[in-house]
């Protein structure tokens, strides 16, 4: 942003007393100071909630706690009861109208936001808020046909000279500065926040802090962090403080946001005004930001004129006829252009469990005469019995469409479940024919087993397998990991039937003589030590291992019976004696 526009860094020259009386004057002519969800993803003087700690200046916040507009909103809100019903296109700094394609921006993001966090309760007059207070909604809507402000909107740098002390941390690829960092475009965030929080909102590759939709998508992304609710009183001024860490800011953007709930309009881009009083203005003083009331006064007395002395009448003038008011035609929003989607590319998904879909739902947004389509929301949900999400786990995302029309989904993954569904695409806002993506989840494959190792596994009855038994998957000579692999105790390696006796598996307290398990990241499947029991019988069995894709392999087991102990000779007493020669047997 020019020099003139940013965030603040050191306390405001505005006085506490004086933005308190403004606010809770406004505050009590207007709204409460709650923002309701709708019906359908630090520090100054912040206050600190349980388990809170302030981070060190220009730490933790959005912005930097860079200087920032103060001008409130009039205390004569749009739709205040007994107000007229056609709001006035109102002109200056405290204007109810918003830019065309700014608004457009808030309230793409909050529908996009809403998508994928509703328990965010995000609403886009929060995002018109601090839009106002941080870049005058884009210096007053001067942004080209895609949303990008006509030049960059920087903050003042942090160099430490009355603000914080920011070094440079993006090579000065957003603000220019090699050596220190400044806020940056219409949402003033800094470069090391961006970095995290920056998105590609109007899907033409690449995410620019100075593109209004770009912008708005991470500042509510932003505000929504750590799981906020921010119908929630406490949550929504969490949120507003973790931008810019300063109870006047708080106010300041409190006071926005129920201005515009109580109405707005739209202006064409570019016809805003710029506000003028900043935070950090040295000459502002405690000069109050809305206008108080003035002190009586005793009336001076009035010295009655003397008459004319002429007594004829003055002439008179002729009736002018009134001037109409410019009308500006009605804005047609993207949306409304659109007749059809089409799908360009991956009208059929195919991947393996666990796996991503390779390529993803992608369509074209065209009006009427085959052109496409700009800033359009579209919605891609994934309908029918599946357990495959997009990123980040969600069932349903909108994405705009870019300066060709396109709008692609973000990546699919498919879950264990195998079968068949539709990724179904609509534009948000219109009842129009959807484009229907079909997806199958196939079970992995692995062409071969093979046995790693040698040597016959051999157990005793009554005990387990100390061996371990390990086989290598692959599929066209890769290497298969995540496949099922059926093990089973055979009788026989050429006529394999499930054996009823002898070794065995173990599944809770049941005993088994199947099982399924899968491949590792390698390809491989271990068997450890003391998984397989040998059983009762001793004899020769064969565990058969058999994939899906037609992988096969046997391994032969052998049950040993215990082995018998020697026998011991019978009697107990001497060897009977061998008479000696001569002598008689006793009789």
């Amino acid at each position: 942003m020019a020099a003139h526009i940013g965030h603040r860094l050191r306390k405001g020259a505005t006085s506490g007393v004086v933005m308190a009386a403004a606010v809770a004057a406004l505050a009590a002519s207007q709204a409460p100071e709650a923002v309701q969800p709708p019906a359908d993803n630090t520090g100054g003087d912040r206050a600190i909630g349980a388990g809170e700690t302030v981070p060190p200046s220009g730490d933790g916040s959005a912005t930097g706690d860079s200087p920032y507009y103060t001008e409130l909103p009039p205390l004569n809100t749009p739709n205040k009861p007994g107000a007229i019903t056609n709001l006035p296109v109102i002109t200056g700094p405290a204007e109810a109208g918003i830019p065309a394609s700014v608004l457009a921006a808030y309230k793409r993001a909050e529908q996009s936001i809403r998508s994928t966090a509703p328990g965010c309760n995000l609403p886009w007059q929060l995002l018109a808020g601090i839009g106002k207070v941080e870049s005058g909604q884009a210096r007053g809507g001067r942004v080209d046909a895609n949303g990008t402000t006509l030049s960059p909107i920087l903050g003042p740098v942090l160099n430490g000279v009355g603000f914080a002390n920011i070094s440079d941390t993006d090579d000065g690829a957003y603000d220019g500065d090699k050596v220190h960092d400044r806020a940056v475009g219409p949402m003033q965030f800094i470069p090391s926040t961006w970095a995290t929080w920056g998105q590609d909102a109007n899907s033409d590759g690449k995410k620019d802090p100075n593109n209004i939709y770009d912008a708005a998508q991470a500042a509510g992304l932003y505000l929504c962090a750590n799981d906020r609710n921010l119908a929630l009183k406490a949550d929504l001024d969490r949120a507003i403080l973790s931008y810019n860490r300063s109870t006047e800011y708080l106010n300041l953007v409190m006071s926005w946001v129920t201005y515009y709930q109580r109405g707005t309009h739209q202006i064409p881009d570019g016809t805003g005004t710029l506000p003028v009083d900043r935070s950090d203005d040295p000459v502002r003083g405690n000069r109050p930001t809305v206008p108080s009331s003035p002190a009586p006064t005793t009336p001076a007395p009035v010295t009655p004129k003397p008459k004319p002395s002429v007594t004829s009448p003055a002439p008179v003038k002729p009736p002018t006829t009134p001037t109409k008011p410019p009308v500006t035609p009605p804005t047609v929003t993207p949306a409304a252009k659109v007749v059809r989607l089409t799908i360009v590319a991956n009208g059929r998904l195919t991947t393996t469990t666990g796996s991503d879909f390779t390529g993803a739902p992608r369509v074209v947004a065209l009006d009427a005469t085959g052109r496409p389509v700009a800033g359009v929301g579209v919605r891609f949900e994934i309908a029918g019995t599946t357990d495959a999400r997009f990123a980040g786990g969600a069932t349903a995302v909108t994405v705009t469409t870019g300066s060709a029309g396109l709008a692609s989904s973000p990546l699919l993954r498919a879950g264990a479940r195998t079968g068949t569904f539709t990724v179904r695409a609509t534009v948000v806002g219109r009842t129009l024919a959807a484009a229907d993506f079909a997806a199958t989840v196939t079970e992995r494959q692995a062409d071969t087993l093979t046995r790693v190792g040698e040597g016959i596994p051999t157990a005793t009855t009554g005990t387990a397998f100390s061996r371990e038994i390990q086989v290598k998957a692959t599929h066209d000579g890769a290497l298969a990991p995540g496949v099922a692999v059926t093990a089973t105790v055979v009788t026989s390696d050429t006529d394999p039937q499930e054996s009823t006796e002898g070794p065995y598996f173990k599944q809770g307290d049941q005993t088994v003589r199947t099982v399924t398990l899968t491949t590792g990241v390698d390809g491989l499947l271990t068997l450890a030590p003391d998984t397989l029991f040998a059983g009762d019988k001793a004899g020769t069995f064969f565990l058969q291992l058999t994939t899906p894709g037609g992988g096969k392999v046997f391994v032969e087991l052998t049950v040993q019976a215990p082995s018998t102990p020697e026998p011991t000779p019978s009697g107990t007493g001497s060897p009977e004696a061998t008479p000696s020669p001569g002598s008689s047997p006793t009789a």
